[in-house]
């Protein structure tokens, strides 16, 4: 039986590989997307549509602005999810999409992260009335794993208003933070997938029927099967979503956690399971993988890499260039009021170390400005291309010896093609756009070899 499918913040298309393989694969497996949705709205062009529409080979829809198809059950709309009517949404088996993260993002400073109350955090309520309205068989969510302690004045009230929301509409609800990289992924990229069943499916017949919480958590669970993992360092039983709350959603989200837990933690850890109001949370150990892809595994030959993604000498030493911002600091600053502070921070890796998967990627990943978050590797180039950039310099020298290069290293940014791979998705998925917009996109994007993991369990 082929599940239908509606994606959600598509962006360029993750979870639809993840369960459907990449464009132009036949669509008669178990997963088919149906109809997507693709909105972004702090720019003028949607490149990411762009992208969606032309690798799927979409076409307009006559009568329908910015609908697309390539046929029958294979509907994409790039407009704001908060204008479409959930009646215009066909009725699916499966609901997924990782849905905007800015608002619980650690790349967002703590005064800054409002959860639901920001402006891409109130997108989970057009999550939550399409599955009122079309009530689908399941759910697969994805976010950053900062969300289960959204936010910082009452830790963990974003999630339970969440889990709540899905315990209204009667969805057993398990969820797992997953470092791809602990998986032998080429990316330390940690999300919180939530996965919800509602009645009828082999998961919420199992936990309703009393199954016990932890052993779902290592060893029964959908996540545990697909990610297997080998003890438990904590675990919280039997905690009552709404016994704080008296039942109600609004006191739930003005109450919950209200009075702050030791050390200003959590209620709910990195894997845990709700059913019948009740959740179950634990830390689990995972296993350590026997082989990585690391990111030596998916660099490009030197020779097919433009000019411009060469570091400078002058970018590399400059008072606030690429040696400045990866190196430790301790300094006074002086803020926008006058005030006068110190500041400390410590190193980061520069270059990257290449036998290990990479950081995480975000979305300032690319443009030539100097930055402390950006990759930069080592790779070695030839004599020729050394000579037309310039560096074999003095200057380029003296980077050499602070940075320990040989004579025929230097370092560069990586291409788009490079953090395609990290995310898993096909090479030159993207081709086509902005240099700096396609490493937008995987900064955006989930690792798709996780979906490919856990669609096998589904």
């Amino acid at each position: 039986m082929t599940l239908r499918v509606v994606e959600l913040f598509a962006g360029v298309g993750g979870f639809r590989i993840g369960l459907e393989g990449k464009p132009g694969s036949p669509r008669d497996g178990k997963f088919k997307v149906v109809w997507a949705n693709q909105w972004e709205p702090t720019t003028k062009v949607q490149h990411a549509a762009e992208v969606y529409i032309e690798r799927w080979g979409l076409k307009p829809i006559n009568g329908k602005v910015n609908w697309y198809s390539a046929g029958d059950d294979d509907v994409f709309v790039n407009d704001d999810i908060n204008e479409i009517p959930v009646d215009d949404i066909p009725s699916h088996d499966l609901l997924v999409g990782g849905f905007p993260c800015q608002d619980y993002s650690v790349a967002k400073t703590l005064d800054k992260a409002h959860g639901l109350r920001g402006k891409k955090g109130v997108l989970w309520w057009n999550i939550e009335k399409i599955l009122r309205h079309h009530k689908p068989k399941m759910v697969l969510l994805e976010n950053v794993d900062r969300l289960i302690k959204s936010p910082v004045k009452q830790r963990g009230r974003d999630f339970a208003v969440m889990l709540s929301c899905l315990d209204e509409l009667d969805y057993v609800v398990e969820w797992r933070v997953i470092n791809a990289a602990d998986y032998g992924m080429p990316q330390r990229r940690r999300r919180v997938f939530i996965c919800a069943y509602g009645p009828g499916t082999e998961t919420y017949e199992a936990l309703k029927s009393g199954h016990d919480p932890i052993e779902w958590l290592t060893e029964k669970g959908v996540a545990a099967k697909a990610f297997p993992v080998i003890g438990i360092k904590d675990k919280r039983i039997d905690q009552n979503l709404k016994s704080r709350a008296n039942g109600k959603l609004t006191t739930l989200s003005d109450d919950f956690n209200k009075a702050g837990l030791p050390g200003n933690r959590s209620p709910f850890m990195r894997s845990g399971v709700m059913v019948d109001n009740k959740y179950h949370t634990a830390e689990l150990i995972h296993q350590i993988p026997r082989e990585v892809i690391t990111i030596k595994d998916v660099l490009l030959p030197s020779s097919k890499i433009p000019d411009e993604f060469f570091l400078t000498p002058e970018s590399l030493m400059a008072p606030k260039g690429w040696i400045y911002l990866k190196g430790s600091k301790r300094e006074k600053r002086t803020g926008t009021d006058g005030f006068t502070y110190g500041y400390n921070e410590g190193p980061v890796a520069f270059p990257e170390p290449l036998d290990r998967p990479s950081r995480t990627i975000i979305t300032g990943e690319g443009g030539k400005g100097a930055s402390r978050f950006k990759h930069v590797v080592t790779v070695s180039v030839g004599k020729k291309k050394l000579k037309d950039l310039g560096l074999d310099s003095s200057k380029a020298n003296d980077v050499r010896k602070k940075l320990k290069m040989t004579k025929t290293q230097w370092v560069r940014r990586l291409v788009p093609e490079e953090l395609e791979e990290l995310n898993m998705f096909p090479k030159g998925h993207t081709k086509g756009q902005p240099d700096g917009k396609r490493a937008f996109f995987m900064g955006n994007a989930l690792v798709v070899g996780i979906i490919e993991i856990l669609k096998k369990h589904y």
